[in-house]
C-alpha cells in the first residue's frame, strides 16, 4: 500500500485525529449487525456482530483496538468493504468493549492471544469457506501473537491475516503515548474510558487491585502496572509489554500475515518497526510515510477511510 495522505491533513496527529472523527463512513452508514453472544470457557461472555453473506462465500474476522468496537469507524468502513466483496463479516467483542460489562475479573490486553485463538475456532467451525482474520491497533498485535503462538497449526484456523497499526514493541508504543503532546490528548482519552471500567470491576470484585493506584494513573503504563498485567498473570508492565509484544516472534509466523504500519503513527515509533531481515518468510511488511495511526485517510475535504481497508481485503484475497 503505497499510501499518501491528502494536501489538507498534514503530519501523524492529524492523519489519526481527523479520519477517527470526521471522515467518511459516517455512523449513518454502519451496516445492519446481527450480534451473537457466546459463553466463555471461564464463564464470562462476548458479544459477536456478523454481517451475514453466502454459506460459501470468504469470511473477513475484525479484531478492533483498544476501547474500540464494531462501530468504529474503520470497522464499518471494512464491514463495507466486506460486503462489497461478497463476503462474511464478523467483529467479536474484547471483554468489556460491547457496551455490557463482563462478568469475569479479567478483562483483555495486546497479547490475548489465547482469546483470539478461541474466537477464531469457533467462527472456523462454522465457516464453509476460507477464514480471514485482520486486527487494528492492539487487536492487531493480538492477532499476530496468536500466529506466532499456533505456528504451523494456525492455517488449519486461518487462510491469511492482516495486522494495521499494530503497537508491535509494547514498550516503544507504551512510552511514545505516555510522552508530551501523545499523553495530553491520546493517554487521556484512553484513561477517560478505561479508568470507571476498572473501577465497576472492582466493585463487582472486591480486592481486585490497588484502588487508589488506579486512581492516580496519569499514564498508560501505570495502568497497565496496576491493573492490566496482574489480572492477566503478567508479574508488572515490563513483563507484560515484554511478553506480549509481537515483533520480537515475526519470524515464527508460518500463514500469510499482512504487517502494516504508518512510518508516522504517533503511537508506534517508526524506528520501533521490524526490517524485512528480521520477519520471515510469510510476512509481507507495508510501512508507508504517512497513514497516522489507523487513519490513511484519502479524497477530497473531508476524505473517508476506504482505501485502507479495501488494500488490506484486497492482500487478503490474493494471498488466501
Amino acid at each position: 500500500m503505497n499510501h499518501r495522505a491528502p494536501w489538507w491533513l498534514p503530519g501523524g496527529n492529524a492523519q489519526t485525529i481527523w479520519p477517527a472523527l470526521f471522515s467518511a463512513p459516517r455512523a449513518d452508514a454502519m451496516p445492519a449487525y446481527r450480534r451473537e453472544r457466546w459463553t466463555t470457557p471461564d464463564g464470562d461472555f462476548v458479544d459477536v456482530d456478523h454481517l451475514p453473506g453466502p454459506p460459501d462465500a470468504p469470511w473477513l474476522v475484525l479484531f478492533h483496538g483498544l476501547e474500540s468496537s464494531s462501530a468504529s469507524r474503520y470497522a464499518v468502513a471494512f464491514a463495507l468493504a466486506a460486503r462489497a466483496r461478497g463476503w462474511r463479516f464478523s467483529v467479536p467483542h474484547f471483554r468489556g468493549c460491547s457496551g455490557e460489562p463482563n462478568l469475569a475479573p479479567r478483562s483483555y490486553h495486546s497479547g490475548d492471544f489465547e482469546e483470539i485463538g478461541w474466537m477464531l475456532s469457533r467462527l472456523r467451525a462454522a465457516a464453509g469457506a476460507p477464514l480471514l482474520a485482520a486486527g487494528v491497533s492492539l487487536g492487531g498485535n493480538a492477532l499476530l501473537r496468536f500466529a506466532e503462538e499456533a505456528g504451523n497449526s494456525a492455517a488449519t484456523v486461518v487462510r491469511a491475516v492482516a495486522a494495521v497499526s499494530a503497537p508491535l514493541d509494547l514498550a516503544a508504543a507504551g512510552a511514545a503515548i505516555d510522552r508530551g503532546f501523545n499523553r495530553l490528548v491520546y493517554a487521556r482519552m484512553f484513561l477517560r474510558s478505561m479508568k470507571p471500567r476498572a473501577l465497576a470491576a472492582l466493585a463487582r470484585h472486591p480486592g481486585l487491585f490497588d484502588r487508589e493506584r488506579l486512581v492516580a494513573a496519569r499514564m498508560l503504563r501505570d495502568f497497565d502496572d496496576c491493573f492490566t498485567a496482574p489480572l492477566h498473570g503478567f508479574s508488572g508492565v515490563d513483563d507484560y509489554w515484554r511478553r506480549a509484544s509481537a515483533k520480537p516472534h515475526l519470524n515464527t509466523i508460518r500463514v500469510p500475515t499482512l504487517v502494516l504500519n504508518a512510518r508516522n503513527d504517533p503511537f508506534v515509533p517508526g524506528w520501533s518497526l521490524p526490517t524485512r531481515d528480521a520477519v520471515g518468510p510469510h510476512v509481507t511488511l507495508w510501512q508507508p510515510a504517512e497513514g497516522g495511526h489507523v487513519g490513511f485517510a484519502t479524497g477530497a475535504f473531508p476524505g473517508h477511510v476506504h482505501a485502507m481497508p479495501a488494500a488490506v481485503c484486497d492482500w487478503l484475497a490474493a494471498a488466501a
